[in-house]
C-alpha cells in the first residue's frame, strides 16, 4: 500500500545524499556550532585576556600621557596618532579574532566536513509566495523547533538561577568586601555561571545535532519507485563504463598483436607485469618499448610471443620499472641501458646473432 501511495519509506541511497550535500542540505546543529563558539571564546579569553587588558591598558595610558593628547589637537599629528593607535588595536585584538575564526571554523567542519556550495543563497521565487510562507511558519517542523527553543531556555534558566542560589552567601557579603575583593568573587561567580552555561549548551548542542541527523535522514528517504529508478540509471551507467573498458581492451589487444610480434624480447615479472623491448642499432640510439601490460594484457603479450618465437626473459625489478617509468613508443632512459643490454647481449647469443652498433 505504501508503494501504491508513494509513501517515503526507503532508506536514502549514497546517491541522494551526495546529491543532497551538493545542494547544500547537510545535517547541521547550529546550537552546536554556537556552543563551540562560546567555549572556544571562554577559552581564548582566559589565554589571552591578560595580555589584552595589559596591552589595552599600556595604550590608553599612552594616548592620555599630556605630550600625545595635547599632540593630538593639533592638525599635523593628530593623523600620526590616529594611524598608530588603530595598528595597535588591530595587534591587540588580532590574536583573538584569528582564534575566534578558527573556532567558528571547527565548529562547522566537525559537522559537515568541507563544503562550498552556492545552491541555498540563490534567489527563489516561491520563497516569495504568502501563503506557503505562512503555511512553513505553523508547520509541525516549526512547532517542534520553537518547542525546543522555549525548553532551551527553561534550562539555561533553571540552571542559571541554581548557581545564583549556591553562590548567595557570597553575594550577601559583597557590601562588607572591598572593591578589588568584591570583583574577585564576582569574577568567580561569572566563570562559575560561565562553564556551567557552556557544559549545558554543549550537550543541548550535541542532542540537536544527532536529531538534526535523524531529521536529515527522514528527509532524504525514497519511495520503493524511486530506489528502482535509481538502480536502473546506476546500471546504465556501469553498463556503458562496461563497454567502454571492453572498447579500450580491444583497442589494446589489437596495438599488441601488432608490434608485440616486432619485439626483440620480453622482460617480465613474471606474471603480473610484461614489456615488449624492440632494438635496431641502424635506426635507434636505443632500445624503445612497443609494447606493455599487466595481469591480463601481460599474459596476452607472453602468449603471442610464444607464437612468434620471441624471447621471454623474467627480471622482476626491471619489468616493473620499466612498465612504470617507459611510456609505449618511447626509448628507455638511460639508468635502463645497461640491464637492457646484458639481456640483449643474452638474447643475441641464444639467437646467434651479432648485435649492430649504433
Amino acid at each position: 500500500m505504501a508503494e501504491e501511495l508513494g509513501e517515503r519509506t526507503e532508506a536514502p541511497t549514497s546517491r541522494r545524499r551526495r546529491e543532497a550535500r551538493g545542494r547544500g542540505q547537510v545535517a547541521k546543529s547550529q546550537d552546536l556550532g554556537s556552543s563551540v563558539e562560546l567555549m572556544g571564546g571562554f577559552i581564548a579569553l582566559l589565554l589571552l585576556g591578560g595580555g589584552i587588558v595589559g596591552s589595552a591598558t599600556s595604550l590608553l595610558r599612552y594616548l592620555l600621557d599630556d605630550r600625545v593628547s595635547g599632540a593630538a589637537f593639533d592638525a599635523a599629528a593628530f593623523d600620526g596618532v590616529l594611524r598608530f593607535a588603530g595598528l595597535r588595536l588591530v595587534m591587540i585584538a588580532g590574536p583573538f579574532l584569528v582564534a575566534m575564526f578558527v573556532v567558528s571554523y571547527l565548529g562547522q567542519f566537525v559537522q559537515i566536513g568541507w563544503l562550498l556550495s552556492l545552491t541555498p543563497i540563490q534567489p527563489k521565487l516561491d520563497r516569495l509566495n504568502p501563503i506557503s510562507g505562512f503555511a512553513r511558519l505553523f508547520s509541525k517542523r516549526n512547532a517542534v523547533k520553537t518547542g525546543i527553543g522555549v525548553l532551551k531556555l527553561a534550562v539555561i534558566g533553571l540552571v542559571g538561577t541554581l548557581i545564583i542560589q549556591s553562590h548567595t552567601t557570597e553575594i550577601a557579603a559583597l557590601p562588607r568586601l572591598t572593591a578589588v575583593a568584591a570583583f574577585m568573587v564576582m569574577g568567580e561567580i561569572i566563570a562559575d555561571m560561565c562553564l556551567w552555561m557552556l557544559a549545558i549548551m554543549l550537550i543541548i548542542g550535541i542532542v540537536d545535532f544527532v536529531y538534526q541527523r535523524v531529521q536529515h535522514t527522514k528527509d532524504l528517504k525514497m519511495t520503493k519507485q524511486q530506489v528502482k529508478d535509481e538502480m536502473r540509471s546506476m546500471e546504465g551507467d556501469l553498463e556503458t563504463k562496461g563497454r567502454r573498458l571492453r572498447m579500450a581492451r580491444q583497442i589494446a589487444l589489437q596495438r599488441i598483436r601488432q608490434t608485440v610480434p616486432k619485439a626483440d624480447v620480453i622482460v617480465t615479472n613474471p606474471t603480473h607485469f610484461a614489456v615488449a623491448l624492440q632494438y635496431d642499432g641502424e635506426n635507434m640510439s636505443a632500445p624503445k618499448v612497443v609494447a606493455k601490460g599487466a595481469d591480463f594484457l601481460a599474459f596476452r603479450i607472453r602468449e603471442i610471443a610464444v607464437a612468434n618465437g620471441i624471447p621471454i626473459v623474467e627480471k622482476p625489478p626491471l619489468a616493473r620499472a620499466l612498465y612504470a617509468e617507459v611510456a609505449i613508443g618511447k626509448a628507455i632512459s638511460p639508468e635502463f641501458y645497461e640491464a637492457v643490454a646484458e639481456i640483449l647481449a643474452y638474447v643475441y647469443r641464444l639467437e646467434g646473432r651479432v648485435p649492430v652498433a649504433a
